[in-house]
Order: C-alpha cells, then sequence, then structure tokens
C-alpha cells in the first residue's frame, strides 16, 4: 500500500471494473491489401480501467482504498486482481459473463483502432459490499453502465456519494450526490431536451443548470478538456480553467479528475476546492501522458498527482524518495500580482513539486517595516495554496529562509531576477547537499511596493 494512507480520509469506490490494453507500436506503411497502418514491433502493457482505475489512482495517491466492482475468476478478472491486489481492498460482485477488456492500438503513440470484448455485467450485489457501503466514510461512484451502481442503489441512496462519474450508459446518480462529473459531451446527452445549438460554454452552461435539477444534485461539474470545468449548483457557473492546455492522450483523464474531486472532498475541502484541485490533477495527467503512461502496478515510482500540502517536509522528503526534483521559491508574496504568479509558474516547471517558503508577519515587518505585510500570515498562505503551480506552503520567522531550507533540503531554490547573485545566501547553503539556487526573469515594474504607492496616489 503506498505511504501515508492515514493520513487521508479512506475512500470506498463502486462501479464497474474494465482490464485496459495497449498494443504500442510504429506504423510506416500501409497494408498492401487493405488502406490501413500496418503497426509493427508492438509492446503490450495492461492496466486497470474504469472504475478500477479511478481506485487505483486514488491508492497511489496514498489513500486508503475500497473497491466494490464486478470481478471474476475469467482470465481478464484475474490478471485485473493482480494489478489491484497490492494496492487496494477488492470486495467482487458476481458478474454474469467476464470482465470488459477495452484494447487500444497506437502507432507513435496515437491510436489506431480500438478492440472491445467482454460483456460481464453485475448481477448483484453482496451483504459484504452493502456493509462496506453503510460504514464508508466517503464514496465515489464511476458508473460505466455494467450494473455495480445499480445494484447497490438502495444503498447508495441511502447515503448519497461524494461523487458521482456518470457515463453514458450509465443511470441516473443518486438525489443528494454531493458532486455529479460529466464530460461535456456525457452532459448534452443526459440533457436531451435541450436546444444544443451554439455549443460551447453557453450550451454547457445549461446543461449543467437542468442536471443539478433533473438529479437534485448539490452541484455538477461539466468537464471540458483542455479548457478545465464548469461548475454549477442550478445558475451563476464557475468556470474553473486548466492551468496549462495539453492536446496529449486524454484517456483516463476523467477518472483521475473524479479520483481527485472524491479525496479532496472527503479530506473536507469545499466542491469549489475540490474541482480546482481535480481540474490541476486532470491536466498533469494528460500532460504526463495520460492512462498509458499511469505507472505499472507493480511500480514503486508514482509522483502523486495530489502532493499533500498539510506537511512541506513529509512532500519533499515523498518526492525525493521517489527520484523526483523538489523546487523552492520564497518571498513575502504580501500583495500578490502578476511578477509573482509568473515565478512561480515557472519554479513549479522545473521539478515535480513547488514548496514556497514565506515570511512571518514579524519577519516582514522587519525586512518592510511598520505597515507591513498589508495581509496577514493566513491571508497570504491562503491565496498562494490556491495557485494550481504551487503544492505546499511552508512558513519561517527569520529573516532569511536558510533554517527552513536546511529542513527541506531542496534540489532548487528560485528566486525573482531582480536579486544579484551577491544578494543570494541560500546559493552556498544548497551546494552543502548538491542543489542549486537560480534566478528567473521577473516581469518588469510588478512589486508590492510599487502597488501599494500607486494606490496610496490614487484619487479618492
Amino acid at each position: 500500500m503506498a505511504a501515508k494512507a492515514d493520513r487521508r480520509t479512506p475512500l470506498v469506490v463502486v462501479g464497474d471494473a474494465l482490464l485496459d490494453r495497449d498494443l504500442t507500436g510504429s506504423a510506416d506503411r500501409l497494408a498492401p491489401d487493405a488502406p490501413v497502418p500496418v503497426v509493427s514491433e508492438c509492446a503490450e502493457r495492461i492496466r486497470p480501467g474504469g472504475a478500477a482505475l479511478a481506485a487505483y489512482l486514488a491508492a497511489r495517491d496514498g489513500r486508503e482504498v475500497t473497491l466494490i466492482a464486478g470481478v471474476g475468476d475469467d482470465p481478464a478478472g484475474l490478471a485485473l486482481r493482480e494489478l489491484l491486489a497490492p494496492w487496494l481492498t477488492l470486495i467482487p460482485l458476481p458478474l454474469t459473463g467476464t470482465v470488459p477488456e477495452k484494447t487500444r492500438v497506437l502507432a507513435q503513440d496515437r491510436p489506431v483502432v480500438r478492440l472491445d470484448r467482454g460483456g460481464g455485467r453485475v448481477r448483484g450485489a453482496t451483504d459484504e459490499a452493502r456493509d462496506a457501503l453503510r460504514s464508508a466514510r466517503a464514496v465515489l461512484v464511476s458508473d460505466y453502465g455494467r450494473g455495480a451502481a445499480d445494484a447497490l442503489r438502495d444503498v447508495l441512496a441511502a447515503r448519497p456519494p461524494l461523487v458521482w462519474d456518470p457515463h453514458p450508459r450509465g443511470g441516473p446518480p443518486v438525489p443528494g450526490t454531493r458532486l455529479v462529473t460529466p464530460a461535456e459531451k456525457e452532459a448534452h446527452a443526459f440533457a436531451p431536451d435541450r436546444d444544443h445549438r451554439g455549443g460551447g460554454l453557453r450550451a454547457a452552461s445549461l446543461d449543467a443548470a437542468v442536471l443539478v435539477r433533473d438529479w437534485r444534485a448539490a452541484a455538477v461539474a461539466v468537464t471540458l478538456g483542455p479548457r478545465g470545468a464548469l461548475l454549477s449548483y442550478g445558475e451563476h457557473p464557475l468556470l474553473v480553467p486548466a492551468p496549462a492546455a495539453h492536446h496529449g492522450d486524454s484517456c483516463g483523464a476523467g477518472d483521475r479528475f473524479a479520483a481527485t474531486a472524491a479525496g479532496l472532498l472527503a479530506d473536507g475541502a469545499l466542491v469549489g476546492e475540490a474541482v480546482e484541485g481535480a481540474v490541476s490533477a486532470a491536466t498533469a495527467f494528460v500532460a504526463a501522458g495520460g492512462a498509458a503512461a499511469v505507472p505499472p502496478a507493480g511500480s514503486e515510482r508514482a509522483l502523486a498527482a495530489l502532493p499533500d500540502t498539510d506537511d512541506p517536509g513529509a512532500l519533499a522528503t515523498r518526492i525525493r524518495a521517489e527520484h523526483g526534483t523538489v523546487v523552492a521559491a520564497g518571498g513575502c508574496f504580501d500583495l500578490l500580482h502578476a511578477g509573482h504568479v509568473g515565478l512561480l509558474q515557472a519554479a513549479r516547471r522545473l521539478g515535480d513539486c513547488l514548496v514556497v517558503c514565506v515570511n512571518s508577519d514579524a519577519s516582514v515587518r522587519r525586512r518592510k517595516g511598520g505597515g507591513r505585510p498589508v495581509n496577514p500570515l493566513a491571508d497570504r498562505v491562503r491565496v498562494l495554496r490556491a495557485l494550481a503551480c504551487v503544492d505546499a506552503v511552508a512558513v519561517f520567522d527569520e529573516d532569511t529562509p536558510e533554517r527552513l531550507l536546511g529542513e527541506l533540503r531542496p534540489d532548487v531554490w528560485v528566486k525573482g531576477g531582480d536579486y544579484a547573485g551577491a544578494d543570494l545566501p541560500e546559493a552556498a547553503l544548497l551546494q552543502e547537499w548538491g542543489g542549486q539556487a537560480v534566478l528567473l526573469p521577473y516581469l518588469d515594474g510588478r512589486s508590492s511596493t510599487a502597488l501599494l504607492a500607486r494606490a496610496a496616489e490614487a484619487p479618492r
């Protein structure tokens, strides 16, 4: 089981498990008997799919996970059991038929064709599954329309889940579900009486409002691919943009989104915060290569898509243990402005996590004088943590962050380009453990001091 599972709320995932297979090769010619590509030298890789992928991703995030899904003793079912066994607890539901298999043939990492087989459907619930649901602290339903959610609908209706990830073949979520996460096309299909002429955000907004009402859900988040997600409580939707646009393999991004949102809600996040975190996680997932890049089940190296922001030291330790790169940046961040954001975004791209080291209120006063900071520490930390590029925030009370850096031991320490080399006392410290201090370009004319000066000069 992944490390630190005891720090996060356990999650029960209910849904339809698939076995996914990728056959990846190269294609440089067409077949002589038909105008189709010849994919040669194929390498085969199998992984969990459907609800099993959502559960697997949540487990690799460091969470205790129980999966309730239809899994038999057919070859695909046995392979799926073997993949999942080291990571989570499986409560199998009886199947009619075999575990569904989805095989993609890819050439140059682009899908050429998909082959589906195995029409197994869940034929009933078990007492073990019902008991697990009744005692669950947090539930995610991943309904691929093969009977698992329907078999347990009465228990789910009695205790509505945190997240319901619907798919076209599945039924509606139970009333009272806290967050439903259809993709854009799925939302259109689930709101058939709507006129979708015009499309785009307007159509997605209207679909979401209809679904909140019809499903009696607390909220609906329509996922929009590289555009992010649209969160609706019935009116005046919130657009949560993706932190970056990636047009790679999106297979599995919906499962990544749902698993992240469910985990955050389980740990006490607000719905809006959970959707923001899920958008960031899904974006990072696609950027890393999508489902095809999910670490094999036997692999111990898996940089979690959702770092633990409550313990910066533990985060840094974990990333180093996984052979990742820890990046740290520091400052007062009193009035967060475009220069800060650009610097932090650039810093995050240098490694696998970004820890922001922020001066305490007393430290800011010693550096900046009376009247500073304008924003107290709690507000500055909250704003920084809301940035998608920031994985954790650490506070130091000294004038400089050497003590804190000695604890975190980052691989890279970032400062804005307005610092001269001589003004980086941290550079020598970083060398002690093989780290590197770097300067990044800073947007000209952006500073908290300049903002305060302009505000003071503005007519009242």
